[in-house]
């Protein structure tokens, strides 16, 4: 999965108990799980909602996770892994739609995001020799 695909991963969260298929969240929602900024590794904004709607509701799986995403883009390892992990402890298990058009288990999808940053795929890709300019 790629880091992009991943990181736009949540946009809808449902109880799992509900597992049919849920509508695009509105855009109340979206914002809250910072979607957008998200896609476009704009960590910072990102990070400025996701904290905000991380101290209204600690124990909201989705937001962790998108929250544990927005430290691993901006670089901040021990913090995206600790929110990964309180994703992960989350007594409440939901199910959670990815930007890939499947959907997954909260828990399922916190241990992948730890396996993922211990890989370092949310670190930029480099940049290729063949796209940097000289000077002579």
């Amino acid at each position: 999965m790629s880091v992009t695909a991943f990181a736009i991963a949540l946009i809808a969260a449902t109880p799992l108990a509900a597992a049919p298929a849920m509508p695009v969240p509105a855009l109340a929602e979206a914002t809250e799980l910072a979607v957008q900024p998200l896609a476009a590794g704009r960590a910072d904004q990102a990070l400025a909602t996701l904290e905000k709607a991380s101290i209204a509701d600690p124990h909201d799986a989705a937001v962790l996770i998108n929250l544990g995403i927005a430290y691993a883009q901006a670089g901040d390892d021990a913090k995206a892994r600790a929110a990964f992990e309180q994703a992960l402890a989350c007594h409440e298990v939901i199910e959670l739609d990815t930007a890939d058009g499947s959907a997954t288990d909260s828990r399922r999808l916190a241990r992948k995001a730890i396996k993922m940053l211990e890989r370092g795929e949310f670190r930029p890709a480099p940049t290729r020799a063949g796209q940097l300019t000289l000077r002579d």
